[in-house]
């Protein structure tokens, strides 16, 4: 509406304008004349009046009704007075010269542009319930007597038996019944690992089984559905947030009363100075000037102008209460997998036995998961391709649902598989090979045993890869003083690993979709402000409920829409760049709305005619000029945001990949090393984040900078 409204009201006034004799006599050209053209300002200035500034007269209405003046009532009050003034001068009414349709046309176009660029970045959240629901697949095949059937989710009902597919989505909450998969539940949990799912265990719907068919009885569908659960919370965080008023309109309310009494004043005095004319003249005077061109446009053009910065920057801010709200931020609660870490797994410790090195563990265990699509299997050829190793040709391979995968390699039959291998097999694992990998254990990562006809060669750990850009991100913020959290569906031990690595103040682990959102909540209860950082469904109720959502883009859509913020790449340091952008700001805005409302309360004094005994006057004209100009002054102040740098990527001094410290982690560029938790490298790093802020990392995940 307001975007409409501008665009037709800018074109209207372009000719009130140019045939304005005010504006004619200021900028030195000649009016044309003929029959009617002295009547082009007065009707479209009065089509503007009516048609753009109807908005304005609504919410001034509102707010009059409501006790509540702001922006909406001092805008109509001062486009009806100068409505009404130029009417009067129009139809030589009481013989007074206060001719303000270009004004008028101005202040109407001024302020439909303001609310126009307020409004686009205001954004909505609504599409996070959309999102949700298509996580769901749009059908489902339920098994029936003769075979299968296709049917709409809407004809499912509980003690349905359905055939979920391998790749498929789950449409309904339920039970297995028949077959055994590994799940991906990250999208619900926030488990970075697939989960092996049998008959009897539960599954939700939305959730993907990634590598066998199963069959499922159902136990809840629609609105019964955990996926239907966080849809309502979702719901209730965003309508828990309500959106703060808008200094402007605080500011505006402040100069409407301050407005109406200096005009009542001016009226006043110069009638009883005996000047019912200058009485008129100067009363509409202080009115007009104190309409609030630039006012309107202190707060939007910022926000305007730090919104295209934050996109260069690579943030998308969907709502400006979240750029506002940023500076306040006491601490900042990351979300563990797809943010501070890659969100795949990658080999980063291995061991072998018996004479095996581990160069030939590694190679081994790529050959035969060469032909896997599994993430694990992935991350081990990977790791086997950095290290340049030569990895042998294998053949008949075969993947063991939930427990590995085996093949034949060099004549020799090779298994690489997980804790459920070895049970199933009965595998004795030496004791050397397990006091090596029980620290690894410890630390919740995944261990694979690679078995060569039937004994237990050497072993493989896998853990969710920290970025690299993670620690510089802690750092910064913790330098700013602000806090830093950490939240995960992961167990205790991979979240105390990761908490350690990286500085973390507070972590929360195990912690459930729901009770994400009630982690929120009890920091938000110590009286600290949170801003949250995730990427999966499970985060969107802590998003919404958070006082700034920031989600990472490359994360699920529903992810994106609960935020107020969108991280378009998914490195952790642009956080940094919405704090520094958050704080520049509102600086701009501060400085703006003092400009704004400061400016006005010299001048209106002055229009009153304050000074007329020392002969200095303010006459409607001049009036009209001053606050454009102090339209100008507000939007060449909003344009210096432009010079403020904010690239992630140049204004933090990058770590190299080995100041990172990965307990255990195995390097390609040094095969068969192990870098262990007390390393030079590691003590250097410690030393180095002592001299840099006291960041000190310690055993315990527990860090306190303060």
């Amino acid at each position: 509406m307001f975007r409409s409204k501008f665009w037709l009201s800018l074109a209207l006034s372009v000719p009130v304008l140019y045939f304005s004799p005010m504006v004619g006599h200021l900028l030195g050209y000649h009016i044309p004349v003929f029959p009617g053209s002295s009547l082009i300002p007065p009707v479209l200035g009065t089509i503007i009046f009516l048609y753009g500034g109807t908005p304005f007269l609504k919410g001034g209405a509102s707010e009059l009704k409501d006790r509540q003046p702001g922006m909406m009532l001092l805008i109509s009050l001062a486009i009806t007075v100068a409505f009404a003034a130029s009417w009067t001068t129009t139809l030589g009414i009481g013989g007074f010269n206060l001719d303000f349709w270009w004004e008028l046309s101005l202040l109407v176009v001024i302020m439909l542009l303001g609310h126009w660029i307020e409004m686009r970045a205001l954004g909505s959240a609504r599409g996070a319930l959309d999102a949700l629901a298509e996580l769901l697949p749009d059908e489902a095949e339920r098994i029936t007597d003769t075979g299968t059937e296709t049917v709409a989710l809407s004809e499912l009902a509980s003690g349905d038996i359905l055939l979920v597919r391998s790749g498929a989505r789950l449409p309904a909450d339920g039970e297995i019944t028949e077959g055994r998969a590994e799940l991906d539940e990250s999208m619900i949990t926030g488990e970075s690992k697939t989960v092996p799912r049998s008959p009897g265990d539960t599954v939700i719907a939305g959730t993907v089984a990634t590598d066998s068919a199963l069959r499922v009885r159902v136990t809840a569908t629609g609105a019964d559905t955990a996926l239907a659960g966080i849809q309502r919370l979702v719901a209730e965080a965003q309508a828990s947030s309500s959106r703060a008023q808008a200094l402007a309109d605080r500011a505006a309310a402040l100069l409407f009363y301050f407005a109406l009494g200096a005009g009542a004043l001016t009226f006043i005095i110069w009638l009883l100075l005996g000047s019912p004319d200058e009485a008129v003249i100067r009363t509409v005077t202080v009115l007009v000037i104190a309409c609030p061109h630039a006012l309107g446009l202190a707060i939007p053009l910022v926000i305007a102008i730090s919104t295209e910065q934050a996109a260069r920057a690579g943030v998308l801010i969907k709502n400006r209460i979240a750029l506002e709200r940023m500076r306040t931020i006491d601490v900042v609660l990351f979300d563990k997998t797809g943010t501070l870490t890659k969100g795949r797994p990658a080999v980063t410790g291995i061991a072998g036995s018996d004479g095996v090195d581990e160069n030939e563990v590694l190679a081994l265990a790529a050959a035969v998961e060469a032909d896997s699509e599994h993430p694990s299997a992935r991350a081990i050829v990977e790791a086997a391709r950095a290290g340049a190793l030569a990895v042998p040709q294998a053949t008949g391979f075969a993947s063991l649902t939930g427990r590995g995968a085996t093949a034949e390699v060099d004549g020799c039959q090779l298994s690489v598989g997980g804790p459920n291998l070895i049970a199933a097999e009965h595998y004795d694992i030496p004791t050397v090979l397990a006091s090596l990998t029980a620290p690894w254990t410890g630390r919740g990562a995944s261990v694979l045993h690679v078995i060569r006809d039937g004994q237990v060669i050497g072993a493989l750990a896998l853990e969710d890869e920290v970025r690299e850009e993670s620690l510089q991100a802690i750092r910064a913020l913790q330098n700013r003083g602000i806090m830093v959290a950490m939240i995960t569906g992961d167990a205790a031990q991979v979240a105390e690993a990761v908490a350690a690595q990286l500085g973390i103040d507070e972590v929360f682990a195990q912690v459930l979709p729901q009770d994400k959102d009630k982690k929120v909540a009890e920091l938000q209860g110590r009286g600290l402000k949170v801003a949250m950082v995730g990427d999966g469904v499970n985060d969107s109720p802590a998003l919404a409920r958070a006082e700034v959502g920031i989600a990472i883009d490359a994360g699920t859509d529903v992810a994106v829409e609960s935020a107020g913020v969108v991280l378009a790449g998914n490195d952790p340091r642009a956080v940094l760049s919405m704090v520094d952008l958050s704080r520049a700001s509102y600086r701009k805005m501060i400085q703006n709305l003092a400009w704004a409302t400061g400016y006005n309360i010299i001048a209106v004094p002055l229009a009153a005619g304050a000074l007329a005994f020392a002969g200095v006057a303010i006459s409607p004209a001049v009036a009209a000029i001053l606050m454009s100009v102090s339209t100008i002054v507000v939007a060449l102040n909003a344009q210096l945001l432009r010079r403020l740098r904010l690239d992630p990527t140049t204004n933090h001094q990058p770590l190299s990949p080995t100041t990172i410290p990965q307990p255990g982690h195995w390097t390609p560029e040094h095969p068969g090393k192990l870098e262990g938790r007390q390393s030079s490298e590691r003590r250097e790093t410690c030393a180095s984040a002592q001299r840099c802020g006291g960041v000190t990392l310690l055993a315990s995940s527990r860090y306190r900078p303060f």
